[in-house]
């Protein structure tokens, strides 16, 4: 019987040895796993602040082109509310057309001095122009 309450205490010990072993084993994989766990999420961590940083930065670059839209389209809108010409119905330029036609001045004088296009400058000059 003293052979068989050894090999029953030998036996209890290998199971009491192989449970430590593998706890210990168990133990080692979790703190590999830990830290390739933490190493992955500190890559990703950088990854999103570095998106992050270039959505920022094309955020503001729209938002600078939102504000400079925006200037452009007041200023649009402050000129047409005024009044593009004067109320008599001839602008500067046509009176002084009308004036250089009367003295005899060319087509080409018409067209430099009061910016006429063509068509205008003839048109100036064959109705105030001199008839000789």
């Amino acid at each position: 019987m003293t052979l068989s309450a050894i090999d029953l205490k030998s036996f209890e010990f290998l199971f009491v040895v192989g449970r430590a072993v593998l706890l210990l084993f168990s133990f080692i994989v979790a703190a590999v796993t830990f830290t390739a766990w933490r190493r992955a999420t500190r890559v990703q961590t950088e990854q999103v602040l570095s998106q992050t940083n270039t959505v920022l930065r094309r955020l503001a670059e729209l938002e600078a082109r939102v504000d400079a839209t925006k200037i452009t389209i007041s200023q649009l809108g402050d000129r047409l509310e005024r009044p593009a010409a004067p109320a008599t119905g001839h602008s500067p330029g046509y009176q002084l057309a009308i004036r250089l036609a009367k003295g005899g001045a060319s087509r080409e004088e018409l067209m430099a001095g009061c910016g006429l296009s063509l068509a205008e400058a003839e048109l100036v000059q064959r109705l105030h122009g001199s008839r000789s």
